[in-house]
């Protein structure tokens, strides 16, 4: 595969009253980078190597747009996904480093409707996001995914996504699953043109992979194989990560 070169861009700082919400960008860190992922929050359905079939939204209609992002802070995995199995991918925009991400551009009401499905609730009602553009954070809950963080704009547009409410050194780390990783890959490789190799290092390197994926095998799950074996499976979660399910 040919190494594409892709423009990056890092959201600008939020400046009060400067932004408009008719449409927000959706900074997706985790599966649904991959835009076959998020169709399916859209419009609805069940992914493949998914565990769970989706409602979607209000209004199915594809992104307006997509840009690759990177935002600061570090992507770690922790708990057990329902969805996928192992590990789910969460965002501290607190630590350090950088995160890669897909930015899809959607309307207001789309961005409720997939950030409700993340927090296993009823699509079908708009978000207050009056907070979360004030202050840059703003929670609608305790729970995993229901914390919105709004790390700057684009073009005009706030970018939005969701994450827990803790930081990543107050949780337990669990290693990710080999469908899971997968999907995670394939959508760096999509937004951003990453190589096999660039792509593994990242994603084997990231608290919850680390010390349980090596870079090889999560480069083979590009080429549609399981790592040799699941992490999950070969090595064990981290011990005592299901004390923090939520």
């Amino acid at each position: 595969m040919i190494h594409r070169v892709i423009a990056v861009r890092r959201p600008e700082r939020l400046r009060a009253g400067g932004v408009a919400v008719e449409r927000v960008w959706y900074a997706a860190y985790g599966s649904n980078m991959l835009g076959e992922r998020l169709d399916h929050y859209l419009g609805g359905g069940r992914p493949p190597g998914g565990r769970r079939t989706y409602p979607g939204c209000r209004d199915g209609s594809p992104p307006a747009r997509k840009t690759a992002v990177v935002l600061p802070g570090r992507l770690y995995f922790a708990l057990e996904s329902m969805a996928w199995g192992g590990g789910m991918g969460f965002y501290d925009p607190l630590d350090d480093g950088e995160t890669p991400a897909a930015a899809h551009l959607l309307t207001a009401s789309q961005f409720a409707d997939v950030a409700a499905q993340e927090m296993y609730r009823e699509p079908g009602e708009d978000l207050d996001l009056s907070g979360v553009l004030s202050d840059g954070r703003a929670s609608l809950g305790d729970g995993r995914y229901q914390t919105l963080v709004c790390p700057g704009v684009l073009d005009g547009w706030p970018v939005l996504t969701f994450t827990a409410p803790w930081r990543s050194s107050e949780t337990v780390w669990n290693s990710p699953s080999a469908a899971y990783l997968r999907c995670l890959a394939l959508g760096l490789r999509e937004a951003h043109g990453w190589s096999p190799g660039e792509i593994a290092g990242y994603l084997a390197g990231r608290p919850g992979a680390a010390g349980a994926w090596a870079a090889a095998d999560v480069a083979a799950l590009l080429l549609g194989g399981d790592g040799a074996a699941d992490a999950t499976s070969r090595r064990g979660a981290r011990p005592g990560w299901s004390s923090r399910r939520r």
